[in-house]
């Protein structure tokens, strides 16, 4: 008896260490997000779906979704809205009408290129608050073990898209004097 009430101890314990951590932090990155892009009349929403469509290029309303841990019509309104600003536009696939696909105009490329060499890493808590950590142990702390916990709760799926976007980062961007700037690569066609 006891070692199961032990077993509920320890996962009260772990689950609320994790909420109000997940929780002061989260609050950080809200604050340092929004403070990025007011200037831009954005909101965190718009955001995201501004760099997912960016690095999906032709997503689905469903996988923005996915990706941006919101709710299917949070996705679509704040899409529609894009849209309106003329960021965003509307697709139907001919193989699949039942989906909605966004992607970005060339309106839509420009501001997230802007946001991007505009970010500055002074102005954000969290990245100032894991330097003490870099410039001791020569590198930021590892994601591993929060990226396993992520994949077990939301699938491969979403892991895969993760990965995709930061290897996108990885690849498409350099850092120039102090900003970050898109290595002009040559057009590809879209993917129909």
């Amino acid at each position: 008896m006891s070692e199961n009430l032990n077993t509920v101890k320890e996962a009260m314990l772990f689950t609320q260490r994790v909420a109000q951590l997940s929780k002061a932090l989260w609050k950080a990155i809200e604050k340092d997000w929004q403070h990025w892009i007011k200037p831009y009349n954005l909101n965190i929403n718009e955001h995201h779906i501004l760099w997912i469509a960016y690095h999906l290029k032709g997503a689905s309303i469903s996988d923005v979704a996915k990706f941006g841990v919101m709710h299917v019509s949070t996705a679509f309104n704040f899409s529609k809205k894009l849209e309106e600003r003329g960021l965003l536009r509307f697709s139907k696939k001919e193989n699949d009408k039942r989906n909605t696909y966004i992607e970005l105009t060339d309106k839509g490329v420009e501001l997230l290129l802007e946001l991007v060499k505009v970010f500055d890493p002074s102005n954000n808590s969290v990245y100032l608050g894991a330097q003490p950590l870099k410039e001791l142990y020569g590198k930021f702390p590892d994601m591993m073990e929060m990226m396993a916990i992520v994949k077990n709760i939301y699938g491969d799926d979403f892991m895969n898209i993760f990965e995709k976007s930061f290897a996108n980062l990885e690849h498409e961007f350099t850092d120039k004097n102090g900003f970050l700037e898109k290595i002009q690569q040559p057009e590809k066609e879209p993917i129909q």
